[in-house]
C-alpha cells in the first residue's frame, strides 16, 4: 500500500492511498464466499458457487463493494498512521479507482481534520499572583445559616406568601386549550426558581386558597419553549422557623458541646474553602499563561459544528452575541484539549486504575448518583476511554501547576500543598448542602 499527504490546511488534509490489487485478494475472496453462502443457484450447492458465476448474476461490482466496505477502515487507519495523523471527527471519502477488472489496484482520497502539529513551549517555572486569602463574615454566617436550615422547623403561616417560603400547589399548563401538563400537591420553595419561569413572582403576595393565572414558556418536553397558559393554585405556605443559636443547637448539629467551639469551627472551614477557591484560581491561571504562550491552529470547521449544535440545543441558533460567547468558549476548551493532550503524550502520563475511580467517584457526585450505578452506565455508552483521557489532562495540568510559583497580591508566596486540605472541607461543605435534610415538622 502506497500513501501520500497533501496538507489543505494546518489542520487538515487530503490523504491518497493506493492498494495493489493483491493485498485486497483475501477481502476479495471473503466476500465472494459471502455471496456464495447467502444465495442459491441452480445446479451449484449453497457455498459452492464460482466466482464466475457470481460476476455474471450479480456484478463484480457488487463483489467489489463488500470487499471495500470491509478493507477500507484498516486501509485508512494504517495510511494515517504511517503518515502519523490524528484524525479528528470522520473522513469524506472519494473512490478514484476501483478494482472492477483482475489486476486492477483500488485509490482513494480522504478528506479529514487532523490533530494540529505545534511547538510545545517550556512552562517550568511559570509565575501566577492570585487573590490573598480573606476569610468574610458573611461566609461564616452563610455556613450557619445553611446547617440552621438543615433542622428548621416548617410552620404554617395565614399571611400571603413570600420570597423562602414553602407551599404545596396544584398547577396546570395548557397551550391552545389542550392540557400539557398537570401536578397537584407538589411542592415548592419560592426563590428556588427550579420550576416555570415567573412562577416566583405569581405566588408572592397570594394566601392559601387563591389561583392564579400567568404566561411562561414551558422548559422542557416536546413542547419546550412554547407560551403556555399557567393555572396554579396556592394551597399552603409555610416559613422555615431555624433553631436558636446555643450551645444546644451546637449539640444537635454538630460534635462541639458550645456554640463557641462550633462558630470556630466554621470559621476553619470558611478558610479552607476559600483557600481551595485559591488553588482554583492559581489553576486557571496557570493555564491562562500556558494557552498564551502556544500557538495552535483550531479545526474551523469543527468549531462551527460545536457552536451550531450548542447553540440548536438552547434553541438560539439567532442570537449573534450568545454565539460569539460560545465560539470563544470553544475556542478555548478545544485549543485546551489539544495542548493537554501534548503533554500528555510527551510526558508519558499514565493513568492507574486508581486514579480512574476516585474520577468516577467523583464524577457520580457531582451527578448525585451512585458510583456502581455510574461506573456501569459509563461503561455501557463507552465512555470510559473517555474518563481515562479527562484524568490524564488533568494530571499533566497538575503536573505543570507544581512546578509554577503562586503568589497573592500581597506578596505572599501561596502553597499549593494546602489545596487538598481546601479541597476536603469544600467536599464535606458540599455534604451538609447536598445530603438529605432531617424531617421537617409540620405545626
Amino acid at each position: 500500500m502506497k500513501s501520500a499527504i497533501e496538507n489543505l490546511s494546518p489542520t487538515r488534509v487530503k490523504l491518497t492511498v493506493e492498494v495493489p490489487s493483491a493485498d485486497l485478494k483475501s477481502e476479495m475472496d471473503a466476500a465472494y464466499k459471502k455471496i456464495a453462502d447467502s444465495v442459491n443457484i441452480p445446479g451449484f450447492r449453497k457455498g459452492k458457487v464460482p466466482s464466475r458465476i457470481i460476476d455474471q448474476r450479480f456484478g463484480r461490482g457488487a463483489v467489489v463493494q463488500e470487499a471495500v466496505n470491509e478493507a477500507l477502515p484498516t486501509l485508512y487507519t494504517n495510511a494515517m498512521q504511517e503518515n502519523d495523523l490524528k484524525p479528528l471527527g470522520q473522513p469524506e471519502v472519494n473512490f478514484t479507482e476501483l478494482p472492477l477488472d483482475d489486476g486492477q489496484d483500488l485509490k482513494f482520497e480522504a478528506e479529514v481534520d487532523v490533530m494540529p502539529k505545534f511547538d510545545l513551549p517550556d512552562f517550568d517555572g511559570l509565575e501566577v499572583e492570585v487573590d490573598p486569602v480573606a476569610v468574610k463574615d458573611e461566609d461564616v454566617t452563610t455556613r450557619m445559616d445553611s446547617l440552621r436550615a438543615r433542622f428548621g422547623t416548617l410552620v404554617g403561616v395565614e399571611r400571603a406568601a413570600a420570597d423562602g417560603d414553602f407551599t404545596s400547589i396544584d398547577l396546570s399548563a395548557t397551550i391552545d386549550g389542550e392540557e400539557i401538563d398537570s401536578v397537584t400537591g407538589v411542592s415548592y420553595e419560592i426563590g428556588s426558581g427550579n420550576m416555570l419561569e415567573g412562577l416566583d413572582e405569581a405566588l408572592i403576595g397570594h394566601k392559601s386558597g387563591e389561583t392564579i393565572e400567568f404566561v411562561s414558556a414551558l422548559a422542557g418536553g416536546d413542547r419546550a419553549g412554547q407560551d403556555a397558559d399557567v393555572v396554579v393554585t396556592l394551597q399552603s405556605v409555610k416559613e422555615r422557623e431555624l433553631p436558636e443559636l446555643d450551645d444546644e443547637f451546637a449539640q444537635l448539629a454538630s460534635e462541639f458541646d458550645t456554640l463557641e467551639e462550633l462558630q470556630a469551627d466554621l470559621v476553619k472551614q470558611a478558610e479552607q474553602g476559600v483557600k481551595f477557591e485559591q488553588g482554583i484560581q492559581a489553576r486557571d491561571k496557570v493555564l491562562d499563561a500556558m494557552l498564551e504562550m502556544t500557538e495552535i491552529d483550531l479545526p474551523e470547521n469543527l468549531v462551527e459544528e460545536e457552536v451550531n449544535n450548542h447553540l440548536e440545543k438552547e434553541s438560539r441558533s439567532d442570537d449573534d452575541e450568545h454565539r460569539a460567547e460560545v465560539d470563544t468558549s470553544t475556542r478555548r476548551a478545544m485549543k485546551t484539549q489539544f495542548l493537554l493532550d501534548a503533554l500528555v503524550e510527551k510526558n508519558d502520563v499514565n493513568v492507574d486504575q486508581g486514579e480512574l475511580i476516585e474520577y468516577i467517584m467523583m464524577t457520580a457526585q457531582q451527578y448525585g448518583m451512585n458510583p456502581n450505578e455510574f461506573a456501569q452506565q459509563i461503561d455501557q455508552q463507552g465512555q470510559v476511554p473517555a474518563m481515562v483521557t479527562e484524568v490524564g489532562r488533568r494530571k499533566a495540568l497538575a503536573n505543570v501547576l507544581e512546578q509554577a510559583t503562586v503568589a497573592d497580591t500581597d506578596g505572599n508566596v501561596v502553597d499549593l500543598n494546602e489545596l487538598e486540605e481546601g479541597e476536603e472541607a469544600d467536599e464535606a461543605a458540599d455534604e451538609v448542602e447536598t445530603s438529605e435534610e432531617a424531617p421537617a415538622k409540620d405545626a
